[in-house]
């Protein structure tokens, strides 16, 4: 049958003006066509809805029946295209995030409570990946990464960036010594990343002026777990500013050889596939981190 919006709102209108004159003038339409879309109404419903007669229209039984219908299939899509301007104004819905566990705990956590004041109507639902997933497979709409970005297939927007820097806790440096010298790590207890081997390039600069690769003492996957090993004195960490903010702050964790350090930073970004349009629900969600996080990211 494949009856349109257009003819619906044709004969509403022929039945609300008394006449396909002013309603094809109501709608900007010629005459003609407006009986023409009245006419091809009545053939898909296989019935007449009006009675046309010289002086006026009628509507016949069946026509008034479909009348009421035709208001409410009208009515509801009036109210769906005012719920959708209301959610571009006014973000609601279900917002699924991803992040890394550190990230999550260090930095989305923390701000949630802020971001659900301003935006109550907005469902958050927070997943926590180690590794890159596929967003469309685990129905992801926006995740946070760290490091460069490889995939061409992700719209990026930039949140902060993090700086990486060599710690260790008060308590292993007074047991194994505090290091001088970029060679003296070799006297010390590494703690580093099993994978990426990228992540155990630090940013500390030897006699050649080239970031040291350390071979892990200590190793895991995780950074959050190097983290607490530090904090529990298990030997010098690398890490990345937004972990160890906190840290830093109470003196929990101390710089090492900060004056080899060399300037290195991870860039931090939201990414969501190119060929969604970004919803209210994601802009809000990003807009709201970097407005938190702010100029300064995670130095104090």
């Amino acid at each position: 049958m494949n009856i349109t919006l257009d003819e619906i709102q044709n004969f509403i209108a022929v039945v609300d003006t008394g006449s396909i004159t002013a309603a094809a003038q109501q709608l900007d339409q010629t005459v003609s066509a407006a009986s023409r879309t009245l006419g091809r109404l009545e053939q898909k419903l296989s019935t007449t809805l009006l009675r046309r007669t010289t002086r006026r229209l009628e509507l016949t039984e069946e026509g008034e029946a479909f009348l009421e219908r035709a208001r409410e299939i009208v009515a509801a899509v009036e109210g769906a295209e005012e719920q959708m301007a209301s959610r571009r104004s006014r973000p609601a819905g279900r917002l699924r995030v991803d992040a890394a566990s550190p990230f999550m705990l260090h930095v989305v956590v923390p701000l949630v409570a802020g971001y659900r004041v301003r935006y109550p109507d907005v469902e958050l639902e927070l997943h926590s990946s180690e590794g890159y997933i596929d967003l469309l497979e685990r129905r992801t709409d926006v995740a946070l990464r760290i490091g460069r970005l490889k995939d061409s297939t992700l719209h990026a927007r930039p949140i902060a960036t993090s700086r990486v820097r060599c710690l260790a806790s008060p308590a292993y440096l007074a047991k194994a010594g505090t290091p001088r010298k970029v060679a003296d790590l070799a006297k010390h207890s590494l703690l580093g990343f099993t994978e990426p081997d990228s992540l155990n390039h630090w940013p500390v600069l030897d006699q050649k002026g080239q970031n040291v690769h350390i071979r892990p003492t200590l190793s895991s996957s995780s950074g959050e777990t190097l983290r607490h090993l530090a904090l529990e004195g298990n030997g010098i960490v690398c890490l990345s500013d937004f972990m160890t903010r906190a840290d830093r702050a109470s003196g929990a964790l101390v710089p090492v050889l900060e004056k080899h350090w060399s300037e290195q930073r991870q860039p931090i970004n939201a990414v969501y596939y190119r060929n969604t349009a970004i919803s209210a629900r994601i802009a809000s969600f990003v807009s709201y981190l970097v407005e938190a996080i702010g100029d300064d990211g995670f130095e104090f």
